[in-house]
């Protein structure tokens, strides 16, 4: 049997970002290289994705021009083929080795030629980039084909692609073509640049297995305005997917003599679990890592479940645990340990060796004891920021020491905070102990990246699962055993079938839970299956096949990790000769892509490894630097960029190039990444390489946006159109302000003056929809409010920072202002560039949330079709909704008046309020206020 590990998928995303610019000189316009046509198409057969980008330009210029080609794909995924055709010329990118396409660099490099070694990454991302000087009126075509695995995060597969052609595209259009033997059970689609106007350019068809969404806009959709040549299109485009499975032996398909197996069953129940969480409070965890580290573990400690037993043990120069034994998840004790959490400080040293053995010696106390209870599961999750400075520090020498205290009978995760860790010595520390490693990027949603690591190990639903077929059957089969199977993941397996394998293929998978042996048996009959994979429109030739070369291959990387030096160079030299064969560019290989005579004579591309990406990495995983040369002028740049916050009609700027929100070359929040832009001849390479107050080339700015709620500037923004007059400083906007269906009075401004801990604001069961909010009476404003659609199990929660939406478990992160279009079962969910954020569905009552930045800034709530409302309705707002009656104005003063809802008597004021409806600094009304 294989090596165990345990299974526990991350989130997966394919992302391109296309660009072509024209950085050669100063004067050429924008349009010079045209792109006249760019196609993306995808197909997912089986979650194996196959994707190819081709580009089709041509310089319009009177004089030789340089297009630069440049796609982001997922750090999991491996480049298998890459081709330029110029002037009917095919230029094509060879893979080899590594150390011969190094060769191959070296030289070009030592006679004075940019080789091109070009690498950045992003959160999820690695960028490939291709350079060549076009002649006037040549074309060229360009393209990129790319595979992945998708995996199963928290109960879906997620496939992204990220489109920024900078221009109007003739022919523009993207295909995503999926097919599931298993069958679609939901499918999602989800953009940050679609608009409703847009979405006419978007087309979904799905049957049982089979789902085909094209967007394909023309060159008026693509366009801002009539007015205007920049494009809307900039931005992500999201699609998220899951199969019906049963509680069964899992799922075999087979094409072309291999077989997959995935194994994902439903309907188990969570094993308890026993977790230690080892939290590192030294000094460099100082600020807003160990803020976000607390509200993040305070969050987790909710989520424990009654029948767990947990511990928490922090570390600087000392080590401390909060209890000396483990505890029961009762509600009293993860009081107790929230409490505790509040009171982390950071300082001192980094001990990660002795805080490591106190959590084993905690878990081992437990068992000798007879305290852990029979079939549950040991985890132990490591919080660091940076290398041992204390005790032990020799990597290995931790490692050993670990390994061998743990024994394997528990299963570790080390999570790395920020870019001071080696991510290698934290990995190998997992891998090493049955768990895995994974970044924690410094950023504002550092405290949610946290949150969703753990709900990727919340629930344990199986352990040590093996997977067991006929010997006559199979040969050369990846990992077939297990430690772990988490709810939400998915076990994969793959192999060959034997020549003279039977008719039936058999499986049997077993496992235990809670002390229980149990086994699973599924079968497949081999010539009907081979039949489902038939369809040429939905399937790529011999895909599984490769998916069973991906899969092997990345195993073998990953027991590369943690395997000896003895052991290593078998390893390598199995994932190198599966590499060459199927035209992978993975970690041992490399691509040479050869140019026309004249230019420089090669580039090579090389797969980045994770913890040679330190300092390299974009902290937020959003942008990607990019840059379009001014002549040869280079400016020296200090410090960051920063720019008042102006917000006119629904976000309208003078200047503004871009629909994105950020400008390129920044992340719009997080810590800054000096840059280095190297000219070595005729275009820019990147080197990533840490500096401070270094000379770089400024990248280009495509776009301005405003600044977000928390003061980050998200662009330069050069001017304002239509600002409104101040208004006088004591008027301002109202919490809210409530459309009453059936009155002839104005609207309704309600004031909150009394308020203690979260308030129920609206609640209609009948709708099945739930408002609350948490209201600060020193700040007069809310901290949250959070919409629950509880037939959807959806949450939006906004906070003045950020907007995050979580589905089953999954959360995702938006800025404010952030333009977002996403469609799935029973919600649309919209959000435009003034921020209005929008909950909206055909029989239920619309809910708007906003962060409104004019006078009385704070969270706002918006309220549409409040028709809707059932007579079920209820809360702080929801009462205004039911039997509401308005006393006649008072005879001496028709200011005022009396409203009665559901029995009891509100004084309503007419008063001046701003209209926070309408854009900042918001249109003066007069409204009937209520104060609460």
């Amino acid at each position: 049997m294989n090596t165990q590990a345990p299974v526990c998928a991350c989130g997966i995303v394919l992302v391109l970002l296309l660009l072509l610019t024209v950085p050669r000189t100063a004067t050429a316009q924008k349009n010079d290289i045209d792109i006249y046509s760019l196609t993306v198409d995808s197909k997912v057969s089986s979650r194996f994705a196959h994707t190819v980008v081709t580009s089709r330009v041509v310089n319009r210029a009177d004089t030789a021009q340089e297009a630069t080609f440049q796609v982001e794909l997922p750090k999991k995924a491996f480049i298998t083929n890459f081709s330029m055709i110029i002037d009917g010329v095919t230029y094509p990118g060879n893979i080899k080795e590594k150390a011969a396409a190094q060769k191959q660099y070296s030289e070009a490099v030592a006679r004075g030629e940019s080789a091109g070694l070009v690498k950045a990454t992003g959160r999820k991302m690695e960028q490939f980039q291709v350079s060549v000087s076009v002649a006037p009126a040549a074309k060229v075509t360009f393209e990129l084909v790319y595979e992945e695995l998708l995996k199963r995060h928290l109960g879906v597969y997620e496939l992204l692609l990220k489109v920024r052609p900078q221009q109007l595209v003739k022919h523009l259009q993207m295909d995503i073509h999926i097919f599931e033997p298993q069958g679609i059970s939901v499918l999602e689609t989800e953009s940050t640049f679609l608009t409703n106007e847009l979405a006419g350019a978007l087309t979904t068809s799905q049957n049982k297995t089979k789902a085909h969404i094209r967007f394909k806009p023309t060159l008026s959709q693509q366009q801002k305005s009539p007015e205007q040549q920049d494009t809307v299109v900039d931005g992500n485009f999201i699609v998220r997917y899951d199969v019906n499975r049963t509680i069964s032996g899992g799922s075999i398909q087979i094409e072309n003599g291999y077989f997959v197996h995935y194994f994902a069953p439903e309907g188990l129940p969570s094993i308890p679990k026993n977790v230690i969480f080892v939290i590192d409070k030294s000094g460099s965890m100082q600020g807003k890592k160990i803020q976000q580290t607390r509200e993040a573990l305070i969050k987790i400690l909710d989520d424990l479940s009654p029948k767990d037993q947990f511990n928490l043990v922090s570390f600087s120069r000392e080590i401390t645990q909060w209890k000396p034994s483990l505890m029961p998840a009762s509600e009293e004790n993860v009081e107790k340990a929230k409490s505790y959490t509040s009171s982390i400080q950071a300082h001192g040293g980094t001990n990660i060796n002795g805080a490591m053995l106190m959590a084993v010696q905690l878990l081992d106390k437990a068992n000798q004891e007879e305290l852990l209870p029979s079939g549950s599961v040991s985890l132990i999750i490591l919080l660091t920021d940076g290398d041992p400075t204390v005790g032990e520090t020799n990597p290995k020498e931790i490692q050993k020491n670990v390994q061998g205290a743990i024994g394997g009978q528990y299963s570790l995760f080390c999570l790395g905070f920020g870019f001071d860790v080696s991510y290698a010595f934290l990995e190998k520390l997992a891998l090493d102990n049955g768990g895995l490693a994974r970044r924690i990027y410094e950023d504002s949603d550092s405290a949610l990246q946290l949150q969703d690591f753990y709900q990727e190990v919340a629930n344990p639903l199986l352990t040590a699962v093996a997977f067991e077929y006929p010997s006559n059957a199979v040969e050369e089969v990846t990992q077939d055993n297990f430690r772990l199977l988490f709810k939400g993941s998915e076990m994969v397996v793959a192999g060959k079938l034997r020549d003279q394998s039977p008719d039936v293929l058999s499986a049997k998978v077993s496992g235990q839970l809670l002390m229980q042996n149990i086994t699973f048996q599924t079968e497949a009959e081999v010539a009907e299956q081979e039949k489902e994979f038939q369809s040429p429109k939905y399937i790529f030739h011999n895909f599984m096949e490769r998916l069973w070369a991906y899969l092997t291959i990345q195993q073998l990387l990953e027991q590369i990790v943690s395997a000896s030096d003895a052991e290593k160079q078998a390893l390598e030299t199995r994932a190198l000769g599966l590499s060459l064969n199927y035209s992978f560019v993975t970690p041992l290989t490399s691509m040479v892509v050869t140019k026309p005579e004249g230019q420089e004579e090669s580039q090579v591309v090389e797969k980045p490894v994770e913890d040679e990406n330190i300092h390299r990495d974009i902290p937020s995983g959003h942008d990607v630097f990019r840059s379009q040369a001014m002549g040869n002028r280079k400016f020296r740049i200090t410090g960051s960029i920063s720019a008042e916050s102006w917000y006119t009609s629904r976000g309208r700027l003078r200047g503004q190039a871009g629909a994105s929100g950020k400008p390129h070359g920044s992340s719009g929040h997080g810590p800054r990444v000096p840059v280095h832009y190297h000219r070595l001849s005729s275009h820019p390479v990147y080197d990533m390489t840490p500096d401070l107050g270094v000379d770089f080339f400024v990248p280009f700015l495509l776009s301005s946006a405003p600044s977000g709620p928390d003061g980050v500037s998200h662009g330069v923004d050069l001017g304002i159109e239509g600002t409104s007059p101040a208004l006088p400083a004591s008027i301002q906007a109202p919490p809210f302000i409530l459309p009453l269906p059936g009155q002839s009075v104005d609207r309704l401004c309600v004031d909150i003056k009394h308020s203690q801990g979260p308030m129920t604001l609206l609640s209609d069961p009948d709708q099945g929809v739930e408002v609350t909010g948490q209201y600060e009476m020193e700040k007069a404003r809310f901290s949250w409010i959070e919409v629950t659609f509880k037939n959807l199990q959806l949450q939006v929660r906004a906070s003045p920072e950020h907007v995050v939406v979580t589905r089953n478990r999954r959360s995702s992160v938006y800025k404010w202002k952030e333009t977002l279009f996403s469609v799935m079962p029973g919600l649309k969910m919209t959000m435009d560039e003034a921020g209005l954020l929008l909950l909206s569905s055909p029989d239920r009552v619309t809910i708007g949330l906003l962060f409104w930045d004019g006078p009385g800034q704070g969270l706002r709530l918006l309220l549409q079709d409040t028709g809707r409302f059932s007579s079920h309705v209820s809360g702080t707002l929801g009462q205004f909704y039911q039997d509401v009656l308005w006393e006649p104005p008072a005879a001496d003063d028709d200011s005022k008046r009396t409203l009665r809802v559901q029995g009891h008597d509100h004084s309503a004021t007419r008063k001046l309020k701003l209209d926070y409806q309408e854009t900042a600094p918001g249109a003066e009304i007069s409204c009937w206020s209520v104060e609460l």
